[in-house]
C-alpha cells in the first residue's frame, strides 16, 4: 500500500503533495536540460568541469524527486514530467554569459523556493528536500560570480539587461503565485513555510547587490508577467565604476 493510500481520505492533502512533487520533478529535470544544452558554450575546462558536474548534480536530484513520487503514490512521475516539458519546454541559453545568467537567476529562485519546504510536515519531502537544499547550497556563487566578471568587462552591456529579465522572470516563476488560495493551504497544512511573495522579496534582495555591480536594474514585474510581492524591496540604482570595490574592478577586468 502507498503511503497516499495509507493516508486516508484528505483528498486535498495528497493532491496538494503530488502536485509538489511533480512540479518539483519538473524543473530538476528542466535544470539538467538547460545546463546540459548550455555546455557547448563554456570556453574553459574549469567552468566545463563544474557545469558538468552541475548538470549530474541535477539528474540525481530528479532521482530522487521521482523515487519519493513513486513511493507515495505507486506511479512513475516520468511521463507526467516528459509530457509537461513538451508543452512547457524550459528556456535555453544561447551564450556563455546567458548559461551564467541562468545560473544566477534560475537556479537561484529554486534554491530560494525549495528551502520554504525545509520544514515540511511530509517526512519524505523534508528529508529530500534538504538533501538537495544542502547540496545546492556548495553552487549558489558561481553564477553570481560569473555574471558580474562578465559584465564588468562591458563586453555584454548591450544585450546585459534584456538577459537579465528573461532569467529573472524564470526564477521568479520558480514560486508561484502569491496570496493565492493553494499557498495558503500549503502553509495551513506545514507543508511550506511561507507565502511566495514573502520568498520573492527575499530572493530579490538576495541579488540586490550583485545587480549593482553589474549595472543591472530591477523592471517592474508586471512588464515581464509576474505578479510581485505587496512590498518590494528598494533596490539602489548602478552607480558609477568608481563605486565598485577594487577586488570586483579587477575580476571584471581579468575575465575571460
Amino acid at each position: 500500500m502507498t503511503k497516499a493510500q495509507e493516508s486516508g481520505g484528505d483528498d486535498r492533502w495528497q493532491r496538494t503533495l503530488v502536485q509538489m512533487m511533480q512540479g518539483q520533478a519538473y524543473r530538476e529535470l528542466a535544470a539538467a536540460h538547460l545546463f546540459g544544452h548550455g555546455l557547448q558554450f563554456v570556453p574553459e575546462m574549469r567552468w566545463l568541469k563544474l557545469f558538468s558536474w552541475h548538470v549530474r548534480e541535477e539528474l540525481e536530484h530528479y532521482e530522487a524527486v521521482a523515487r519519493m513520487y513513486h513511493d507515495f503514490t505507486g506511479e512513475s512521475v516520468e511521463p507526467i514530467v516528459n509530457t509537461r516539458l513538451g508543452e512547457r519546454p524550459v528556456p535555453l541559453a544561447s551564450s556563455f554569459y546567458e548559461l551564467a545568467m541562468a545560473q544566477f537567476l534560475y537556479d537561484r529562485g529554486g534554491f530560494w523556493q525549495l528551502r520554504e519546504y525545509e520544514e515540511c510536515s511530509f517526512e519524505p519531502y523534508r528529508k529530500v528536500v534538504r538533501k538537495i537544499v544542502e547540496e545546492e547550497r556548495g553552487h549558489q556563487a558561481l553564477g553570481e560570480r560569473l555574471v558580474v566578471e562578465l559584465s564588468l568587462t562591458g563586453r555584454y552591456d548591450t544585450d546585459k539587461q534584456k538577459v537579465f529579465e528573461r532569467w529573472l522572470r524564470q526564477g521568479l516563476l520558480s514560486f508561484g503565485r502569491p496570496g493565492s488560495e493553494g499557498a495558503r493551504y500549503a502553509i495551513t497544512m506545514g507543508l511550506k513555510k511561507r507565502d511566495p511573495g514573502e520568498v520573492m522579496h527575499d530572493f530579490l534582495d538576495d541579488i540586490a547587490a550583485a545587480m549593482r555591480l553589474c549595472g543591472l536594474v530591477l523592471p517592474p514585474l508586471a512588464t515581464l508577467g509576474i505578479e510581485g510581492p505587496p512590498k518590494a524591496p528598494e533596490i539602489v540604482p548602478p552607480g558609477p565604476e568608481s563605486a565598485l570595490p577594487r577586488t570586483e574592478r579587477s575580476a571584471g577586468q581579468t575575465a575571460a
